[in-house]
């Protein structure tokens, strides 16, 4: 039995390996002419490093071994876009707007799914340096190109924004601790556990947070929640952000305002991408504005992963 792999752990036979390196190669073109700068971090860094600004459930997806040499502990990388952040505050350290790529494994101590592999192949574009809503949309419209280069059908993408939840709970001066329990009843769309926790919020409030899990489908909610949330300065801009993004996109969107995907991580839009024949995401993405500070070098930050593994098994169904 000494030829069994770990549970969620396979080898990429012939066949998959020339589809996702085809389609590696066809993305990173167009990434190229888009003037992205392809760069290869590591695939174990100190854990103090790698997990800097990235919150708790990035830890968890992390596997951990102790440095032989330094006898510091080491973390194999289970996202690639914070050791890109690092890069560009610290390495490449420039003024202004910097464009980066990358593809490479990553390993999860756990998989995402029950079919998940726990060592998915990342390809993803980063835009530092720029806080406006063009590299939003300029990222966007990239993610597009490139599940348009890998022929994938059904394309659609789910988009929220953390400033909606975000911009409630500061107005209304709510603790860390209850809104780290309105967090979690959000993402269960737990209508009762809101109501609970909600009781002794001021009603403007409560109506709002109540009404964020009814806020999902296509672009005419974003016009109900303009009626009926808050007059916030930046829940307003949020809205602004995701109407533009809702305009500009090639593809079917929906919008949902509970969603809080990396809510200690990302700070502004969130997405995911999916398209017929694979269950979860096959690309996931946002902005991240704050890890950079994380690294002690405050950069606005957004981008997207793509998971090759995914769409070369819709490759392989298609060809069939």
């Amino acid at each position: 039995m000494r030829w069994l792999l770990p549970e969620h752990i396979e080898d990429i036979l012939p066949e998959e390996a020339m589809r996702i390196e085809l389609l590696r190669r066809g993305i990173l073109d167009l990434f190229f002419k888009k003037k992205y700068e392809l760069v290869i971090p590591p695939l174990v860094e100190f854990t103090d490093s790698l997990l800097t600004g990235t919150g708790h459930d990035l830890d968890l997806r992390t596997f951990k071994l102790v440095d032989q040499l330094s006898g510091r502990m080491l973390g194999v990388r289970a996202d690639i876009t914070p050791q890109v952040a690092r890069i560009d505050a610290h390495l490449l350290n420039r003024k202004g707007v910097t464009r980066l790529c990358y593809c490479g494994s990553v390993l999860h101590a756990r998989p995402a799914g029950p079919a998940a592999t726990r060592e998915p192949i990342q390809i993803g574009a980063e835009i530092f340096g720029h806080a406006g809503i063009g590299s939003d949309l300029e990222i966007q419209g990239l993610l597009c190109q490139a599940l348009k280069v890998a022929s994938v059908k059904g394309v659609r993408m789910d988009v929220g924004h953390v400033a909606v939840f975000r911009s409630l709970v500061r107005a209304a001066g709510i603790g860390a601790e209850l809104e780290g329990d309105l967090f979690e009843a959000l993402q269960k769309k737990d209508l009762s556990a809101l109501m609970g926790l909600t009781k002794k919020l001021d009603p403007k409030t409560r109506a709002a947070l109540l009404l964020l899990p009814e806020l999902y489908g296509d672009a005419a909610i974003l016009e109900v929640a303009e009626k009926k949330l808050p007059k916030l300065p930046e829940l307003q801009k949020a809205l602004a952000t995701l109407r533009a993004l809702a305009k500009a996109c090639p593809i079917p969107v929906s919008f949902d305002l509970a969603e809080l995907r990396g809510y200690h991580y990302h700070s502004g839009v969130v997405f995911d991408a999916y398209c017929d024949g694979v269950a979860g995401p096959v690309a996931r993405g946002g902005r991240y504005d704050e890890v950079g500070k994380a690294f002690g070098r405050p950069r606005a930050a957004t981008g997207f992963s793509i998971e090759l593994r995914s769409i070369a098994s819709v490759v392989k169904k298609k060809k069939r």
